[in-house]
């Protein structure tokens, strides 16, 4: 990835990830005032499209999760792709540093986690919230700091966040799949198998990717499996070298990431963390938030997360099998550190899969997860604010 390239799509993650800032704000208000009504109206608005025998029906909340946020994860697939086959993971020494890392980052997290709700079969199923990070917040974060931060740990964090976002993609996968349906895998399988025809074929019709690609969610939404899952199989089949009828050389993969980064930075995102992050704080009260599940969550992000990236990246530059991101220092990889324990929109993610958005925690499991990103956010902003 040509250096422009990486300026302009951090760019766009960081002035995405202050846009959410105020979104949460503003969900947050629009839950605890007078407006809560008219917010949970439209969380629930009723959503129906039919065709022939074939129905899908949920609340609007629902269909932002299932379906946009399958957008989201095809567009994290795209990336994925490109960055193992051209980009910062294409190489040993390039995956090294960030790919440990981001093992450590998912690892320690859990184990924070579990240390406080063993025991609990029900809150055992929220132990992989804690592990996720939020690029965009992250990114957001740095944008405000201007060049106090080099650019090789601004690559370093955006590369971390790729692997990480992968292994959430392989723990929704094993771990948030619900009862399956034979035949709608059937259909799922024939719609890869499809696309994976038309890939090998070098067929250059976005068109033809994008119609056999719904047919693929569909089923996979109605498989048990989680329907995002449906969006990093079709990445994943989206040719990065084509030809147009004239035989021209394009990049379909390329063309489509840079198509959607607007509308997931601007409309997406903003539109989940809306839906998702409108806590009610009312019904919390200060000792619910020392329960396991929050406290886990909780530490898990702010503490876990550092711990983890930190010290595995620590052990791994001191054996000498990664090397310290070029011109920074301990103290500004500590702070960088900090900064991935920012879960917010793929924790609130992980935990309605987990806890099917239930509420048994009465928000506090959800106001764990701004309360320990907003730590992470604060306390790496100071710290990288004043280091050198």
């Amino acid at each position: 990835m040509k250096t422009s390239t990486i300026h302009t799509f951090l760019q766009k993650e960081s002035s995405a990830g202050i846009l959410l800032i105020f979104i949460t704000i503003l969900a947050l208000i629009a839950q605890n005032s007078g407006f809560s009504e008219a917010y949970n109206s439209f969380l629930h608005t009723h959503v129906e499209i039919r065709f022939g025998n074939l129905q899908i029906a949920k609340p609007l909340i629902l269909w932002v999760n299932d379906g946009l946020m399958a957008i989201f994860f095809f567009l994290i697939g795209l990336e994925v792709k490109r960055e193992v086959i051209e980009g910062h993971l294409s190489s040993l020494n390039q995956v090294a540093l960030p790919g440990i890392a981001a093992i450590g980052g998912m690892f320690v997290p859990a184990l924070v986690f579990i240390a406080f709700n063993q025991g609990d079969s029900f809150a055992m199923k929220g132990w992989a919230i804690p592990t996720a990070t939020d690029i965009a917040f992250a990114l957001g974060v740095l944008s405000l700091l201007g060049n106090k931060v080099p650019v090789s740990l601004k690559i370093f964090l955006l590369a971390l966040a790729i692997i990480d976002d992968l292994g959430a993609i392989i723990i929704i996968a094993l771990f948030y799949t619900t009862e399956l349906s034979t035949v709608s895998i059937m259909f799922a399988s024939v719609a890869l198998s499809i696309l994976f025809i038309l890939n090998r074929m070098k067929v250059a019709s976005k068109a033809a990717y994008i119609l056999v690609g719904i047919v693929l969610w569909v089923s996979v939404l109605k498989s048990g499996v989680h329907a995002t899952l449906a969006g990093v199989a079709l990445a994943f089949m989206i040719p990065l070298n084509s030809r147009d009828s004239e035989g021209k050389a394009f990049s379909m993969s390329k063309q489509m990431e840079h198509g959607l980064h607007y509308w997931v930075a601007f409309l997406i995102l903003p539109l989940f963390a809306f839906v998702n992050a409108g806590v009610n704080l009312k019904g919390i009260s200060l000792q619910e938030m020392f329960t396991p599940v929050p406290m886990g969550i909780m530490l898990g992000l702010f503490i876990g997360k550092q711990v983890g990236v930190f010290g595995f990246s620590w052990v791994a530059i001191k054996l000498g099998l990664a090397k310290l991101p070029a011109g920074s220092s301990w103290k500004q990889l500590y702070g960088v550190s900090i900064l991935t324990g920012i879960g917010f929109t793929m924790s609130l993610f992980v935990d309605t899969l987990a806890y099917n958005d239930t509420q048994i925690y009465h928000y506090a499991d959800k106001l764990a997860i701004l309360l320990g990103s907003f730590l992470s956010g604060i306390a790496a902003y100071l710290l990288l604010r004043y280091s050198k």
